[in-house]
């Protein structure tokens, strides 16, 4: 089976270098920087394991490596997906199935709008993989794995096919889900991140600089759990109004297994793949600032919490909170 990647980012090497090393696969990569890419790509796993996986196309053409793919990934962050979609679609096979490695900025809306409406798509809920580069181009960490994958499916004549295929590919067991609504609504990095962002930053002004660089997860505050437990309760105000099933989109609570908002903090604070993540910043003149330009702000505040935001207000369901959180985060974006 071949297999087309897109993305050069941490989970584009990480799910292209794991679905090289599986002989039934042929993999190639549409990225931006084929140059920059080898041939052999090594993944590390939390067991100590090194992967290595052949590619076997690299291009920054699609014509070069989507055309022959029965299955195009994508693996891209929610300001790409629509460039790359018009990018790819003239060049997809027909029967070819397309799908986002995760679908809370936009993937389905997306591409139904753009792709022709006999395509078959497909989304996860979550992505299957806690990824890292460590050389571009040539090594990645695999830092933890999920023990099951959710995932929607759209415009495909036989979904549990495409099931098993995508399981077998990422082997890790997959669900099917009953609507696109339950893939793309996610209260995982559209509300984990701004509430953490939001909890650190809120009272920035230009000119503060500060001395260190916080831990994103391990320094994590009571603060930031209560928030994003009530942006939760908001996005589930919504969900409660659509074809989504409660037990697809467990609470906040309910996934961490956490009974309030200092347990919960607690819980993410301990949990070891996210160990040793820095909170975005960059370097000026005698300290830090917060980096404005990083993927936890110009993903998931216009993409992944804006989208959730547009439901809502189409739904007449009120976010109070989650409205506070995306302004402040939005005023930074406007600024850049």
């Amino acid at each position: 089976m071949n297999v087309c990647i897109c993305g050069g980012g941490n989970l584009g090497h990480v799910v292209a270098g794991f679905v090289a090393t599986d002989g039934r696969y042929e993999v190639s990569l549409l990225t931006r920087h084929p140059e920059r890419w080898a041939h052999r790509l090594f993944v590390e796993t939390p067991s100590q394991k090194l992967l290595t996986g052949t590619l076997k196309g690299i291009s920054n053409e699609p014509a070069q490596v989507v055309g022959k793919a029965d299955i195009v990934l994508l693996c891209l962050p929610g300001f790409s997906i629509r460039e790359v979609l018009m990018q790819i679609a003239p060049h997809i096979k027909p029967g070819a199935a397309v799908g986002s490695v995760f679908s809370s900025t936009g993937f389905f809306q997306q591409a139904i709008d753009l792709l022709p409406a006999s395509m078959p798509l497909f989304g996860f809920q979550r992505v299957p993989f806690i990824s890292r580069t460590i050389e571009y181009g040539h090594r990645a960490s695999l830092l933890g794995y999920k023990n099951s994958l959710q995932m929607a499916v759209e415009h495909c004549p036989e979904p549990d096919a495409l099931r098993c295929t995508l399981e077998k590919m990422l082997k890790t067991p997959v669900q099917l889900l009953d609507s696109y609504y339950e893939a793309c609504l996610s209260n995982s990095n559209p509300l984990l991140h701004p509430a953490r962002l939001y909890s650190l930053w809120k009272d920035w002004k230009e000119g503060t600089v500060y001395t260190r660089v916080p831990l994103f997860y391990e320094e994590w505050t009571e603060e930031a759990a209560r928030l994003y437990i009530e942006m939760d309760w908001e996005l589930h105000s919504l969900t409660a109004l659509l074809p989504v099933r409660a037990e697809m989109i467990p609470t906040v609570l309910e996934y961490y297994e956490s009974p309030d908002a200092a347990s919960l903090a607690q819980k993410l604070r301990s949990i070891e793949a996210f160990k040793h993540i820095p909170a975005p910043m960059k370097t000026v003149g005698g300290g830090y600032v917060p980096d404005f330009q990083s993927r936890y702000f110009i993903e998931d505040f216009p993409f992944g919490l804006a989208l959730i935001r547009q439901l809502a207000r189409e739904r007449g369901v009120a976010t109070p909170v989650m409205d506070v959180v995306h302004a402040w985060g939005n005023q930074f974006l406007n600024n850049q």
